[in-house]
């Protein structure tokens, strides 16, 4: 049992940084299991086809991101310094990743959004699913951001999806560019797009 379950979590790991590299579209199953050192059958054992992995990529990806998303956006911090640390992760995750590989692989939620929307029915509902999850979660802090006064909204909904689209936006110019610049900017630009109050934002530090 130890070794099966070994197998599954060396299929996906290798998958996931493939994914992160190359895309999905240009990988093969046999190219994914070498890189898993595992044989060809136990791919099939696990998963039924390359969608299949595919989609339990997406799931554990969003499982690990949800949770530091959750973490900050559901903290005891104000409602828009929630915001600015989520902005503040996401640029130290990609300059972590850019310092590690050389590059900036981008978001791959963004990444198979354009390339497989019109590929994968499945994949593109799930990530549609996905991406309304993140607008709740944003939701949920400019609802309460409003209701301090603090930020000033027609549509809560809209302008949360705003942000994510921001969000993905400046993560895909940093992967353009390779840099992180981009990302500098997400906080000061948010403020903009949601009417906040120069008081209320935190002083730096």
């Amino acid at each position: 049992m130890g070794r099966t379950s070994d197998a599954r979590k060396k299929i996906l790991d290798a998958a996931q940084s493939l994914i992160e590299l190359r895309g999905y579209s240009a990988l093969g199953v046999a190219e994914i299991c070498k890189a898993a050192g595992v044989p060809k059958g136990s791919f099939y054992y696990f998963f039924e086809s390359k969608e299949a992995l595919a989609l339990t990529v997406i799931d554990e990806h969003w499982a690990a991101e949800r949770s530091q998303w959750s973490r900050i956006l559901k903290s005891d911090a104000e409602p828009l310094e929630r915001l600015r640390l989520l902005f503040e992760a996401t640029e130290a995750q990609h300059r972590a990743g850019r310092e590690n590989r050389g590059s900036i692989a981008g978001c791959m939620l963004g990444n198979l959004s354009l390339e497989m929307c019109n590929q994968s029915e499945a994949v593109r509902d799930r990530l549609q699913e996905i991406f309304e999850e993140q607008v709740d979660l944003i939701e949920a802090v400019v609802t309460a951001a409003q209701s301090r006064g603090e930020v000033t909204v027609a549509d809560t909904r809209a302008s949360a999806r705003a942000v994510v689209a921001q969000l993905e936006g400046q993560v895909l110019f940093a992967k353009l560019y390779n840099t992180t610049a981009p990302l500098g900017g997400l906080w000061a630009n948010c403020q903009a797009l949601l009417g906040a109050r120069a008081a209320s934002v935190p002083a730096e530090t």
